[in-house]
């Protein structure tokens, strides 16, 4: 015991710092493990509990010392009788360990190698402007000092230690414990000989000396398929794309003047196995790019995709924010399905959720013993609507995670645009709070100036180093310049939800015909703001679930029949108004029932010829949208669009104009929103001519009456509406049609 002590103080060991190390107290392993030069040659310490022996091996395989474990409690050392080990310090000696059962371990010691990450890493970090964060914290594997291994790197500045953990040291807390960068609040360790696929978590001494409940990485790029919760140390190779040349097209898109028709999906519960499993990424591949496709959207948007813990959430309570949940596979699977959509001319959006995050306690809440992430005050820091932490936006490390994730899927995973979930919540300090139950800002206002400021800074990054990927906010307020430019005073974004628009049309929809006289002003209100902001018109899965029922329930009508057109004209009247267009999956299957996460479509209507009508009428949709530039070019110009008839609410019709440019002809648009054929409709029109009836939600094909202008029309010289021309229509029942100035099509 006595020599122990000795050579414990010879080597800057005292009893206290030797306890803490061996009990997993101590933070500053770096100090005491590892070699140490004395006047008698190299002497080497490592904690090793459970260990029978251990062996100091030079880089020649060659024994050049045993260490000793003469307390039992797991802390070896012993002198290194090595000339080269001695004089060539930046030689990794390796520890030869046998375990219990005839187990050898041999690695490089982790305690015998230097700081990792560099000075500028760590400053940028601290100033949240280090913007490829899943380089430099997480876990990495590299060759450092000519050894393969993983660096580990996580930022907890308030913990009194941090250690790494995993199947790697039998999830042994008192093992690995990590060095930490001066005040920069970072700790790394490099691990010798552990590569791609390993589990870990870190085990942290909270700063008031509670061990904490072990924390998954923040930054993981991989992790355990739930309910485990475990991080994976990520393939470090390089995803394998071949989208090259849609990637080059997309640094000149220019979506204000773009078609977008976006697919909303949930991954889980589109389609199912036989035996109830969802589809992986592979098949999702096989299967669900060339259905969108056939049905012509532009783009697929993912609910959330970032690990979450409760699937009940959606992936709207996310923890993973850099890992794709493995749920569907592993990431280089969700990088083959984005790829492969790419290939087939489709973009692919993911929604992103910095608002807030749950309180589980392997993920960020009190991270490091202390609210790190999130506020302290929970009066600025949780939100009662979800059970969940708010972001502390204010704080430069937190602001720079969440921009560093956003780019993590922009860059690494070639995602074309983000939809910002919960804006709203953002912006307001006040957002769903009674008085007395949030603080007011510095100036005493409700505005969360921080989070204004983040999102500003965020769109301005994304905008600047990836043009032509697209933010979009959910934002359902009247918070002005959602999508004006930052330089302008607005918050960056490229479009904006307009809810609005949806809450009102759906309203309207669900009147029984001989009532929508009296709410006609609930269609024509939106062409009042409707160039206010850039906006996408959302029919999403907010609108299908909690007892709200599905599209085609939410359609009024006396019989299947009546639901069903109403349907159909409803869609033909949101394609034709200003907007990009979002549809949440099973809307294009004419779904009965609401959506439910738990089961897949209801793929057997398409059996039923009405239902089948539905969908192919907005495959045409589609492509109709996409081959007449008046319907999308001008979304955001009120040139773009013209009433000619908005105030006939006794008959509820509605005719409006949708202009390109002066090298493309107009489109008409006509709603009759009632039961009743109207012949001889008159309408006016720009010029006299030819005009041709494009679509008629009406159509036998799609299931209709067949009601319409098969033949079509001719607008003569009679002024009407305030337009020098006009024709007569027969405006089917309970249906939409589109014309454009032109030869008949027989």
């Amino acid at each position: 015991m006595d020599e122990v002590m000795t050579i414990d103080a010879r080597m800057g060991l005292d009893a206290d710092q030797r306890r803490a190390l061996v009990e997993g107290r101590h933070g500053g392993a770096f100090e005491l493990l590892g070699r140490f030069p004395m006047r008698d040659g190299a002497w080497v310490r490592a904690l090793l509990p459970g260990a029978q022996r251990v062996e100091v091996v030079d880089q020649a395989g060659e024994c050049v010392g045993e260490l000793t474990d003469p307390l039992g409690d797991g802390l070896f050392c012993g002198r290194v009788e090595s000339q080269v080990l001695d004089q060539q310090p930046d030689r990794h000696y390796r520890l030869r360990v046998s375990w219990p059962g005839d187990i050898v371990h041999e690695s490089e010691d982790p305690y015998d190698f230097g700081p990792l990450l560099g000075e500028l890493d760590l400053y940028l970090i601290n100033e949240g402007r280090h913007h490829r964060l899943a380089d430099a914290l997480g876990a990495k594997p590299i060759h450092f000092d000519g050894v393969q291994g993983t660096r580990f790197a996580v930022w907890a500045p308030n913990a009194k230690r941090v250690a790494v953990i995993g199947d790697f040291n039998s999830w042994d807390r008192r093992r690995h414990t990590m060095r930490l960068r001066g005040n920069s609040g970072v700790w790394e360790l490099f691990v010798p000989r552990l590569g791609a696929g390993e589990r870990y978590k870190y085990a942290i001494i909270g700063a008031d000396g509670e061990a904490l409940f072990d924390k998954a990485d923040p930054v993981a790029r991989q992790t355990e398929c739930p309910p485990a919760t475990a991080s994976v140390v990520a393939d470090p190779r390089p995803l394998v794309w071949h989208d090259q040349d849609w990637m080059q097209r997309r640094r000149s898109f220019r979506p204000h003047a773009s078609p977008i028709s976006i697919y909303e999906l949930h991954v889980g519960s589109w389609r199912r196995d036989a035996d109830g499993q969802s589809y992986g990424w592979d098949r999702l591949a096989r299967e669900l790019i060339p259905y969108v496709a056939d049905l012509g959207f532009t783009h697929i948007e993912l609910l959330p995709v970032g690990e979450h813990p409760f699937a009940g959430s959606w992936g709207y309570q996310p923890l993973g924010l850099f890992a794709p949940t493995a749920r569907f596979g592993p990431p280089e699977a969700f990088a083959a399905f984005v790829d492969a959509c790419h290939r087939a001319g489709m973009g692919v959006i993911v929604d992103w959720v910095p608002a807030h995050f749950p309180s589980d306690a392997h993920g960020l809440a009190r991270f490091d013993g202390t609210a790190l992430y999130e506020h302290a005050d929970p009066r600025e820091g949780f939100h009662r609507d979800w059970n969940t932490l708010i972001y502390n936006f204010g704080r430069n490390e937190v602001a720079g995670f969440l921009i560093s994730s956003a780019l993590e899927w922009i860059e690494h995973f070639h995602i074309d645009g983000l939809r910002v979930d919960a804006v709203a919540s953002m912006l307001y300090r006040d957002y769903s709070r009674l008085e007395g139950e949030w603080l007011p800002n510095v100036y005493g206002g409700r505005e969360n100036l921080e989070a204004v400021n983040f999102l500003r800074h965020l769109n301005q990054v994304i905008g600047e180093e990836y043009p032509g990927v697209m933010m979009i906010a959910e934002e359902s307020t009247a918070w002005p310049g959602v999508s004006a430019p930052v330089a302008t005073g607005g918050l960056g974004f490229t479009f904006k939800w307009n809810m609005g628009w949806m809450h009102d049309s759906l309203t309207y929809m669900s009147h029984d015909p001989i009532h929508r006289r009296y709410h006609h002003n609930e269609l024509t209100f939106s062409s009042v703001y409707a160039f206010s902001e850039h906006y996408v018109l959302p029919l999403s899965h907010d609108e299908v679930v909690h007892g709200k029922g599905s599209l085609l329930a939410k359609m009024s009508g006396l019989d299947d029949w009546q639901r069903r057109a109403t349907l159909r004209a409803y869609y033909a009247f949101m394609w034709a108004h200003p907007g990009k267009k979002l549809m949440f999956m099973g809307g294009e299957l004419g779904q009965w029932r609401e959506w439910d996460h738990d089961r897949e479509l209801d793929w057997y209507l398409l059996d039923d010829p009405a239902h089948d009508g539905i969908q192919r009428a907005l495959a045409d949709l589609n492509r109709l949208y996409l081959e007449e530039p008046a319907l999308h070019l001008r979304d955001s110009d009120p040139r773009g669009f013209a009433w000619v008839v908005g105030d006939d609410s006794e008959n509820s019709v509605f005719a409006f104009l949708r202009f390109a440019d002066a090298g493309s002809a107009p489109v008409l648009v006509v709603s009759n929103f009632t039961p009743i054929v109207r012949r001889g409709y008159r309408l006016g029109v720009p010029s006299s001519g030819r005009w041709v009836e494009r679509f008629n939600s009406d159509s036998r094909f799609y299931g209709g009456s067949n009601a319409g202008n098969d033949s079509g029309v001719y607008a003569d010289d009679t002024p009407s509406h305030g337009f020098p021309a006009s024709l007569e229509l027969t405006l089917p029942p309970l249906a939409t049609l589109y014309l454009r100035q032109g030869d008949w099509v027989v």
